[in-house]
């Protein structure tokens, strides 16, 4: 049998697509037409925008703000502690529009600005500008998300 955890105190908006072995904890709300992957973790006190797309094994912890639009590639981790362990925590703050690649990682306290991207296996120290697309470890800034989009259509046109 296929379970998932989905908190009774969660708020799920319309067509919500949350697969298996998923976990959604108290008070988190999820807008209209968001896809939760397989084995993800969306811890308690999150907010995730309309149309966002959270492939698996993405962990998002408690305190995360996430905007309409965005997508998280598979097995991200968003973090909500910078000196670990301790009982302050602040969340990561990702805005409308962003791109997080797969097993990207992201530091408590971070906001990663409106349509940027943050390149595969990225870890993210420091906020990231508006349509900017990050790489590397740490992040440091490549090139605009205009060239971004530019690559993405030269290779879907290949």
């Amino acid at each position: 049998m296929v379970t998932n955890f989905i908190s009774d105190k969660a708020k799920l908006g319309k067509n919500v697509r949350i697969w298996h072995f998923a976990y959604v904890g108290d008070n988190t709300i999820i807008g209209d037409n968001v896809k939760i992957g397989s084995l993800a973790h969306v811890d308690y006190n999150v907010e995730i925008g309309e149309n966002t797309m959270i492939e698996g094994q993405v962990y998002i912890p408690p305190l995360s703000r996430i905007g309409k639009n965005v997508f998280i590639g598979p097995a991200a981790a968003l973090t909500n502690d910078p000196y670990p362990p301790s009982q302050k925590m602040i969340g990561v703050t990702i805005k409308d529009g962003a791109v997080i690649g797969s097993r990207a990682v992201i530091k408590a306290g971070v906001t990663i600005g409106r349509n940027s991207v943050v390149a595969m296996g990225a870890v993210v120290t420091k906020d990231v500008p508006d349509d900017t697309v990050v790489a590397g470890v740490p992040a440091k800034i490549k090139y605009s998300r205009s060239e971004y989009d530019k690559k993405q259509q030269e290779w879907t046109r290949a």
